[in-house]
């Protein structure tokens, strides 16, 4: 299974950001702590990454086009 994206607790403010773009449900907060769950339908986007405004979320993978050339 690949590496999801890992939270850092220290820098997270619980703002939301991530949980509002994960389109498939993989980021939720439970007892005020971002989490992530539904692993399997994480579609490796990197939206959380990108949106959180602390650098909370770090993504171990890269997305690659092709450009079908």
């Amino acid at each position: 299974m690949p590496e999801m994206p890992e939270i850092d607790l220290e820098k997270c403010d619980r703002c939301g950001l991530c949980i509002s773009v994960c389109t498939c449900g993989a980021i939720v907060l439970i007892r005020n702590i971002v989490t992530i769950t539904n692993t399997d339908d994480c579609g490796w986007c990197t939206w959380c990454e990108a949106v959180c405004p602390n650098e909370a979320i770090s993504c171990s993978f890269e997305i690659v086009f092709d450009g079908g050339g």
